[in-house]
């Protein structure tokens, strides 16, 4: 699946120009709650009674120096796992499925171009909380045009939906939260044919899906 994701994005999702004369960083959201932000290699310290990092980094997280991420203060640098740790900066971070992702786009195709990673995800957020005027999709929408500066937006990985199953009116009106916030999305930063890679996470199902 993760292959055919991959396939789909190289060869469909044309770059988006902005109005930077010469765009080089191809941009790439990241955006849910915890397992977007992280938490592979999270362990729960039985000494220290706190959640914490292991630090080991697979091989397929490794640095590269055509990944880059974008800082809390909007500054380019290498990037390197824990990708959010300044934004989710409550909780205990580790490794996510952004530095995969860009390692494996890269490897299927070494004439990509530079990768950005545009880090935004916070753990334990619900579809509520993401909505227009909210907080966290004011913050996203910031960090997003901040970053069109420098490049074309490819994609938008979306890891999120758990917060949303402890109840069942939560869980029916889901569907439409999001596909509201993904048309305001797109709008919002002018790009209507922005790739949203999903990946929805609940206690009862497992979907992912090219939108």
């Amino acid at each position: 699946m993760l292959s055919f994701i991959l396939l789909a994005l190289l060869a469909h999702a044309s770059p988006i120009q902005c109005k930077h004369p010469h765009p080089k960083i191809n941009i790439i959201i990241l955006a849910g709650q915890s397992n977007m932000a992280g938490r592979g290699g999270v362990f729960n310290d039985t000494i220290t009674e706190t959640l914490t990092w292991d630090g080991i980094v697979p091989p397929e997280c490794q640095p590269n120096p055509s990944i880059l991420r974008l800082t809390a203060n909007l500054t380019w640098v290498e990037a390197h796992e824990p990708l959010h740790a300044d934004i989710d900066y409550n909780k205990t971070n580790g490794v996510g499925p952004g530095m995969p992702f860009a390692n494996t786009v890269l490897n299927k195709d070494p004439n990509f171009g530079v990768i950005g990673l545009v880090p935004c995800a916070i753990g334990g957020t619900n579809i509520s909380q993401w909505q227009k005027g909210e907080f966290l999709y004011e913050q996203l929408v910031k960090r997003s045009q901040f970053a069109m500066q420098s490049g074309v937006y490819r994609a938008m990985l979306w890891y999120q939906g758990e917060s949303d199953t402890e109840n069942q009116q939560d869980a029916e009106l889901y569907k439409d939260k999001l596909k509201r916030f993904f048309n305001d999305l797109r709008f919002d930063l002018k790009t209507p044919k922005l790739p949203i890679i999903q990946v929805l996470s609940a206690f009862y199902c497992f979907i992912s899906s090219l939108i």
